[in-house]
């Protein structure tokens, strides 16, 4: 089916307004997409309506808002096809996701010697906390690199697992390049070898259709503000053979089932992992946006974007003095550029003053900067409700900051 983008563009609010006098352009999806009104009126309906804290009272207020949230777990099982409602634990967002997984490795599974392998393109929130875990426990973070066209080296990979990895954790799609990293093979590879999976699916949720059964990874994250939901909410599914065995990550209310002063007994997954209350509105507006999705159409966002990327990358590659950074064959959502002898900052300001809102930077993949060797990027990053026409903006915006600089 071929959307209506028009009429989708007017489900967004903040679309609407101007900057500096001018529409707004908004290339800043990966950082954060924008929220359809049905987002926001379910926060809305839920403070004027529902407002209480769930699990714990008996009265009615208290018994329609649980309910809520736990139809609402069930239907994010259900979008990314999670064997489980159990196996969907609510956190603060996908970097707080793979912070649980890593204290419970570092808990209970790391030993010195050990290994952890990642890959040359993570975002800081998947890298940082594998390499806190290594150094706490003498154990070695190992990374797989790139080949020229800012893809994992599959050979490398393959090389790099010894009888000490005990977990291997990559993003889904890059942050930076796009890249669609080749995860199903590298979980067939892991499990073959016993090793578990864990996927950060930030920047893949919102573009691709996830079947985590399919896959068969053992943990995957993402956050509710990358996929029109929204701030502060985040998932992590695992297996529920994974969460058994991992400790709490923290402790509080809630998150128990028997309390003296001698001993805790932990309450049964997957409240075991949600200490203290939970962001009622944000698993409801996150249930509400993939609601929307899912009336709009998974394959029918995928094939809209899958073209407007592809005419991006032809618009923008026949701009003299603009370079696209990375060229993978399997890419979505993110085009990252620089123009000749203009710091990406400068390039991000000036487009600014044009209406155009880009990200300009590391992206919080500073490693991933050294080894291209480049002080930052441009990113333009792609959704549903954009347009060829906004595009073309950008191409003639990106001509006038070059001549500014002339």
């Amino acid at each position: 089916m071929k959307l209506d983008v028009d009429a989708l563009r007017n489900d967004f609010p903040i679309l609407q307004q101007r900057v500096y006098g001018k529409p707004l352009i908004y290339l800043d999806n990966a950082a954060t997409t924008q929220k359809p009104r049905e987002v926001i009126q379910a926060i809305t309906n839920f403070y004027e309506q529902l407002n209480s804290n769930v699990h714990r009272g008996n009265h009615y207020l208290s018994a329609k808002a649980t309910d809520t949230m736990e139809q609402a777990r069930n239907d994010i099982a259900s979008f990314i096809h999670a064997p489980n409602p159990e196996e969907i634990i609510f956190t603060h967002g996908t970097t707080e996701s793979i912070n649980l997984v890593a204290y419970g490795f570092a808990k209970s599974l790391l030993q010195p010697g050990d290994e952890i392998i990642i890959s040359a393109l993570e975002h800081h929130s998947n890298l940082v906390p594998w390499q806190q875990v290594c150094l706490q426990k003498g154990a070695h973070l190992k990374v797989i690199p790139l080949d020229d066209t800012g893809q994992i080296r599959f050979d490398a990979f393959q090389n790099l697992i010894s009888d000490r990895t005990r977990l291997i954790a990559l993003a889904h799609v890059s942050n930076v390049l796009g890249t669609i990293l080749p995860i199903e093979e590298v979980i067939k590879i892991a499990h073959q070898n016993g090793i578990p999976v864990l996927i950060d699916g930030a920047q893949a949720v919102q573009h691709l259709p996830v079947d985590v059964s399919q896959l068969d990874c053992d943990f995957y994250a993402f956050s509710g503000h990358k996929i029109y939901g929204p701030m502060g909410i985040g998932i992590l599914y695992a297996k529920s053979s994974w969460l058994q065995k991992l400790p709490p990550f923290q402790f509080g209310g809630e998150m128990i089932d028997i309390v003296s002063f001698e001993k805790t007994i932990f309450s049964d997954i997957p409240f075991k992992f949600e200490a203290g209350t939970p962001n009622v509105e944000g698993v409801i507006g996150l249930a509400a946006a993939l609601k929307y999705l899912n009336r709009i159409g998974l394959d029918n966002i995928f094939d809209y974007e899958t073209e407007l990327f592809h005419y991006a990358l032809n618009v923008l590659s026949q701009i003299n003095g603009v370079h696209i950074v990375g060229n993978a064959q399997k890419r979505c959502s993110v085009i990252s550029f620089l123009i000749d002898h203009i710091h990406p900052y400068d390039s991000g300001t000036l487009l600014d003053q044009f209406g155009i809102a880009v990200r300009s930077g590391n992206h919080c993949a500073q490693p991933l900067m050294n080894v291209l060797d480049v002080p930052g990027t441009v990113r333009a990053s792609l959704s549903f409700y954009n347009t060829r026409e906004e595009i073309d903006a950008l191409a003639s915006a990106i001509e006038k900051v070059k001549n500014f600089f002339l």
